[in-house]
């Protein structure tokens, strides 16, 4: 479990918030919604299930294809995504032990969202670039 999560899941729907937004989740640090929004949203969870579409991997291949991720991190989000049951672990009985992992249908209806989200992404690549360079350009002056 991740420093800072509770862990007793809350559903956190119920909470009276007066005229509140009702796409807006609770933030609050032990709303259920957050913790999972907070998980599927990391950015190694997401590369993960986007390698995972429509395939099976070995741990290895995963890190080798993740370029930066730790090996104690993959483990740890790995781990994760299986709890959530977004992805399958499966250990073949063979020495050395073959384990692979694999999107669950619930992590194939995520990778959906995650197709699109990277799809805006490189939509607006460029208007982010010059965005980012005005911002630094603005910094520097100011120092």
């Amino acid at each position: 479990m991740e420093e800072g999560t509770s862990k007793s899941p809350s559903n956190c729907a119920g909470t009276d918030q007066g005229d509140a937004d009702p796409f807006q989740w609770d933030t609050r640090e032990d709303c259920q919604v957050r913790q999972i929004l907070d998980r599927v949203a990391d950015k190694w969870s997401l590369l993960v299930i986007a390698l995972l579409e429509n395939r099976r991997l070995r741990f290895t291949e995963l890190r080798r294809e993740i370029d930066g991720v730790s090996q104690r991190m993959l483990t740890v989000t790995l781990r994760s995504l299986e709890r959530d049951g977004l992805v399958k672990r499966t250990v073949h009985p063979v020495v050395p032990p073959r384990v692979e992992y694999e999107l669950t249908p619930l992590g194939g209806t995520l990778h959906a969202t995650i197709r699109s989200l990277v799809t805006w992404t490189e939509a607006h690549q460029e208007e982010i670039a010059v965005a980012r360079a005005a911002y630094d350009r603005r910094a520097a002056e100011a120092v």
